[in-house]
């Protein structure tokens, strides 16, 4: 007994301590102890807190995500700038290089420049003359004129002898040149050669006379403009001599040739306008033409005034069948008539007719001069063939109109072109 006594007694000891030492390695490992008691601290620490803050948790979670989204936002906008600094220093450094090459050939350029100033320097010629030494001036050809003046009898004469070499202004590779005479400033009086066909050297021979006191003759200038005469469209001006009245010797005959120069175009000039009615009685065989009025009149007197009156011609095959005229009204450029004429045309002719209306200036001493003129009728066109066509489908009923007053060479040009 004694025996197995003492041996239970050695054997719980021994399995008592292994057991107790194992318990101790599982729950709690060497090394690891300190570290698992902080964390637990600070957990228990942070716990308590967050108890302590009056608000529910998932508000807490919820600002402590806004919070990490800031932090992220914040850093990933300091990365891109500087990332962007980073590029910007690169461009720098490649346009630097680019202007640098520009600042090259810029110099290289100013180098080039300044030896074609010393070149230009040498020879003597400025940038002008250098353009203008290659073109060649357009040569449109000669006339040949006479200048004389009749002291007695207050008179220019001007002679238009011939021209030649003129340019060719057709299709045939010919002109049909005539010449246009007049004064400035006023322009009052213009005078036109005979057209001569298909020519290139015309000769004309042909006179004309202004009557203008010597006294005033040193401040007007002479202009004679050649031009190609068209029968279907505007006569195209070819080139022109202007001379001034004040360069010239009148103790003699002047006579000379001079080229041509370029031909500044003319300005339509405004002659003024007119309004008058047309009415026709088919059964009758009765056309009426009332004169109205007209206003803005050219100014042909020295005072700025007109002495206007109008002259109503009824015409066929360029024949003058009728003439008519009003009063003449005194010192105005607005002239109001209301004065009526009637012309007899058998219905089988009124297609066939053209009624051509003149406004004229009067002067007591001279010719009458035409301020301008305007017709209705066959082969008229815009303005004046409306009116026409308006009179013939509106018979019996009197149709007033206003038209514009063309250049009296313009409208007889039209008139014998279209016989």
């Amino acid at each position: 007994m004694s025996r197995r006594e003492a041996m239970t007694a050695n054997q719980q000891p021994t399995g008592a301590t292994p057991t107790g030492s194992n318990a101790t390695e599982v729950t709690k490992p060497a090394g690891a102890k300190p570290q698992d008691e902080s964390f637990s601290k600070l957990k228990n620490k942070f716990m308590n807190e967050l108890h302590k803050i009056p608000l529910p948790s998932w508000a807490v979670i919820a600002i402590a995500f806004v919070a990490i989204l800031l932090i992220l936002t914040c850093c990933f906008c300091l990365c891109k700038k500087c990332i962007f600094k980073k590029k910007n220093k690169k461009k720098g450094k490649d346009k630097g290089g680019k202007t640098a090459i520009n600042m090259k050939d810029v110099k290289d350029g100013a180098k080039m420049e300044a030896l074609k100033d010393e070149d230009d320097a040498e020879t003597g010629l400025t940038d002008g003359e250098k353009e203008a030494e290659p073109k060649e001036q357009e040569k449109l050809g000669k006339l040949q004129y006479s200048l004389d003046y009749n002291f007695t009898e207050n008179q220019l004469i001007v002679g238009i002898i011939q021209a030649a070499e003129l340019p060719a202004m057709d299709m045939g590779g010919t002109s049909d040149p005539y010449v246009k005479v007049y004064l400035l400033p006023d322009k009052k009086k213009k005078f036109e050669t005979k057209v001569h066909r298909k020519t290139l050297n015309p000769t004309f021979n042909e006179q004309f006379i202004f009557k203008v006191p010597y006294t005033e003759l040193g401040g007007k200038t002479l202009v004679m403009t050649v031009y190609d005469f068209d029968r279907f469209s505007k006569h195209d001006a070819i080139g022109d001599v202007k001379v001034p009245m004040n360069k010239v010797d009148f103790s003699h005959v002047t006579e000379e040739w001079r080229d041509l120069e370029s031909a500044e175009k003319e300005e339509q000039e405004k002659l003024g306008d007119i309004c008058f009615s047309l009415r026709y009685v088919p059964t009758a065989g009765k056309l009426t033409v009332v004169i109205l009025e007209a206003k803005n009149l050219k100014k042909m007197d020295v005072g700025g005034l007109s002495d206007p009156y109008v002259k109503i011609h009824l015409m066929q095959n360029g024949k003058r069948l009728k003439k008519k005229k009003t009063t003449i009204k005194k010192n105005t450029l607005n002239p109001y008539y209301n004065e009526s004429f009637s012309f007899e045309v058998p219905f089988e002719q009124i297609q066939k007719v053209q009624i051509v209306v003149t406004v004229l200036d009067y002067d007591k001493i001279g010719k009458n001069d035409a301020i301008g003129k305007v017709f209705v009728g066959l082969n008229s066109t815009g303005t004046e063939l409306r009116h026409w066509s308006d009179m013939l489908a509106n018979p019996r009923r009197p149709i007033a109109q206003w038209h514009v007053l063309k250049p009296e060479e313009e409208v007889d040009a039209l008139l014998s072109a279209k016989k």
